[in-house]
């Protein structure tokens, strides 16, 4: 019996070194995947920063383009289209792929249920250039020229399947019991959505619309066939004339973005495959703004959800 126990205790032994071995094995490996994963991702970034760096200055984001040919001149107009472009986009994708997850995420087996995400599916798969071309034959033609109001549209269209799917995942992620409480409580279905269900998935929800923002926000396929570009095109001058010719409200915000804008995805597609110095080397500034923009995004929606959870 001690022999046997002996024997017992060695293949023990044997077997944990051999566990250990293999386990330290495998993490070796996986750390060895991580860093070389993480290898391109911190060179691009510090090759980003090491061009980018010397254009960035006050100018730089103040003032729009000068001629070609001479130094200085900022990108302020592709930060202005940005902003029209991503808020007109949030307008167009948000309401409905909140409601449109509501109703997935309540009825997913209906035959409208299984064919939109289905349509969700095939929409996040098709290429953006393809969407810009859409809403080029859409929009575009029939209102005779590019404008910013276009390419939020198109966007928009992007932005719609990461909003919608987050939103149903979160959702489906809520307790049954919270629904059904509400319902035994008396509260009809649409309150119940609003006041239970959409705050108990909204650190999911909001987390959707930051990185589907982050998404609108360096696109540039679509812009090319919708938005165009415009280096003239300037907010602070809009609102100033309108105010001086007396306009109203709802005809500056229609100057605003019934005209062509530019972007930074767009400013930088243009600027980099110019033959001038220092269209190029702005070009590597304003690819640093964007994705230090993008980064920003990504930690806002992580402390969204740090903050929410305490």
């Amino acid at each position: 019996m001690t022999r046997f126990k002996e024997l017992i205790a060695r293949n023990q032994t044997a077997l944990s070194a051999r566990r250990k071995t293999v386990n330290a094995l495998m993490l070796s490996l996986t750390m060895l995947t991580t860093v070389l994963a993480l290898i391109p991702l911190f060179w691009i970034i510090g090759y980003v920063i090491y061009k980018g760096t010397p254009s960035l200055n006050l100018d730089f984001f103040i003032h729009l383009p000068r001629p070609i040919g001479m130094d200085g001149g900022g990108v302020l107009h592709a930060i202005e289209g940005t902003i029209v472009i991503t808020l007109l986009a949030s307008v167009f994708a948000i309401p409905p792929g909140v409601l449109a997850a509501f109703y997935a995420a309540r009825n997913p087996n209906t035959t409208l249920g299984i064919a939109l995400r289905f349509g969700t599916d095939v929409l996040s798969g098709v290429p953006s250039i393809v969407i810009g071309l859409f809403a080029y034959a859409v929009i575009v033609k029939p209102m005779g020229h590019f404008s910013g109001l276009a390419g939020g549209v198109a966007v928009g269209i992007l932005m719609l399947p990461i909003i919608l799917r987050t939103t149903e995942e979160m959702l489906k992620l809520v307790p049954h019991t919270l629904r059904e409480g509400s319902l035994a409580l008396g509260a009809p279905e649409w309150k119940t959505s609003l006041s239970v269900l959409f705050p108990a998935a909204l650190n999911g929800i909001i987390t959707g619309f930051l990185l589907a923002v982050a998404r609108a926000a360096g696109e540039t396929a679509p812009l090319l066939f919708t938005a165009l570009g415009n280096e003239h095109y300037d907010i602070g001058q809009i609102i100033t004339s309108g105010v001086a010719q007396k306009q109203t409200l709802g005809t500056i915000l229609q100057r605003i973005v019934d005209q062509p804008v530019d972007s930074l995805p767009l400013t930088l597609w243009k600027y980099a495959q110019q033959p001038y110095p220092e269209r190029v080397q702005q070009s590597w500034a304003v690819a640093l703004v964007l994705m230090i923009f993008v980064l920003l995004v990504n930690i806002l929606a992580r402390l969204w959800v740090e903050f929410r959870k305490r």
